[in-house]
């Protein structure tokens, strides 16, 4: 009973995420403040998702199984409200009180996220117990080293979530950190860490392959030290270049590993696209953050920069991850298909290359028409969702 209700209460975190993630590109394609923009994506979409898979995938890979089952309940309308708070802060005419209120609703809601599973993985803190056996029993060194980043990624999410209330609420601060380091923190050192931490072990499951270990000895240190350099060091010369470096192999070397999964498998599930497509994007969204690092910040490329790494790498790797665990075809409703689903990962990976495009040129019909595009792929993956979750 308290596994179905931790099973239900996950889908309610990724409903919510699925809604932001619409919010997020009608607000880009309407021209909303890209401070709203970014809260929209990554506190509302991506780590709505985060949360979600959190609560139902981290207990059991480090077997264990989640203390506070209740804990879900009491997190989610705490960081759907904030997220909310936090988007609409920089519109104008919005009183002060409502950035302050979304801050302290979210580090209410990231206590009872990180002190549930803290309580729950108390006596197996880094992840030693991985629960692998049987046929995956060859599996378990990799599950072993992945699962000691996960601790990591909780630390990002608690000194990313201080800054966010510290900056609206005062208190000690042992670095600088504005919007777009805490951002990082946030994307990068919460988000994409635990996808490479997870994705090592869900990815080779889903496509009955073996990751190659070098790059998983790589990619995991090099995705936990990147976000903190970048964040300590953000705009900061050379360290600044170390921390985007360490970030690019971390983004590249993740995707390489997945595309030789994927070439090695006979499997051809339309989810198994999402994490392909979120690889490219990824590629070209830290290859123009280290163009950044080393060449300076080019103004029209900034925020092409954050979509293909948050709405690309990341986005396209959790949609493809969530119709892998709720496929469309599951549902009876119209459009309920792969085809749809494929287009769905299509339209948001064209929006964002026409994005690019436009960006590089100078086109500003091009990133509407992309960001449109990307818009259309979010309101198919949500109704796609939406429809199998109401099914259930």
């Amino acid at each position: 009973m308290a596994a179905d209700a931790v099973s239900r209460r996950a889908r309610r975190f990724l409903a919510a995420s699925a809604g932001y993630l619409v919010a997020w590109q009608a607000a880009a394609l309407a021209g909303l403040p890209r401070r709203s923009c970014v809260v929209l994506a990554v506190y509302g979409f991506v780590l709505h998702a985060v949360f979600g898979k959190a609560y139902s995938l981290v207990p059991s890979y480090f077997d264990r199984t989640l203390a506070t089952p209740a804990a879900p309940a009491i997190h989610l309308p705490l960081a759907a409200l904030a997220a909310g708070c936090l988007a609409v802060e920089p519109l104008a005419g919005v009183p002060d009180w409502v950035g302050v209120a979304g801050a302290v609703l979210w580090a209410g809601g990231v206590a009872v996220f990180v002190g549930a599973l803290a309580w729950t993985l108390r006596d197996n803190p880094t992840g030693r117990e991985t629960g692998t056996g049987g046929p995956n029993a060859h599996r378990e060194s990799v599950d072993r080293y992945a699962n000691a980043f996960v601790p990591v990624a909780l630390a990002y999410l608690l000194a990313g979530s201080y800054a966010t209330l510290a900056t609206r609420v005062g208190g000690p601060r042992p670095m600088a950190l504005g919007a777009a380091p805490t951002a990082h923190l946030l994307a990068a050192g919460v988000a994409a860490l635990l996808v490479f931490a997870v994705g090592f072990r869900l990815f080779p499951r889903f496509l009955v392959a073996a990751p190659p270990r070098a790059l998983v000895a790589v990619v995991l240190p090099a995705g936990a030290l990147g976000p903190g350099v970048l964040a300590w060091h953000f705009y900061g010369g050379a360290w600044f270049r170390v921390g985007a470096v360490l970030e690019a192999v971390a983004v590249i070397g993740f995707g390489a590993a997945y595309a030789g999964l994927f070439a090695r498998s006979e499997r051809r599930r339309v989810g198994l696209y999402g994490p392909l497509a979120g690889g490219v994007c990824g590629l070209a969204g830290v290859g123009l953050g280290v163009h950044f690092a080393f060449a300076g910040v080019a103004g029209g490329l900034t925020a092409v920069h954050f979509r293909l790494n948050a709405l690309g790498f990341l986005g396209l790797t959790i949609v493809g991850a969530t119709y892998q665990f709720y496929p469309p075809t599951v549902g009876s409703f119209p459009g309920a298909s792969d085809r749809t689903a494929l287009a769905s990962i299509g339209l948001v990976g064209a929006g964002l290359a026409a994005e690019l495009s436009g960006a590089i040129a100078g086109s500003t019909g091009a990133v509407t028409a992309g960001r449109a595009s990307a818009l259309a792929g979010a309101l198919l993956f949500a109704s796609l969702i939406g429809g199998v979750f109401a099914e259930r």
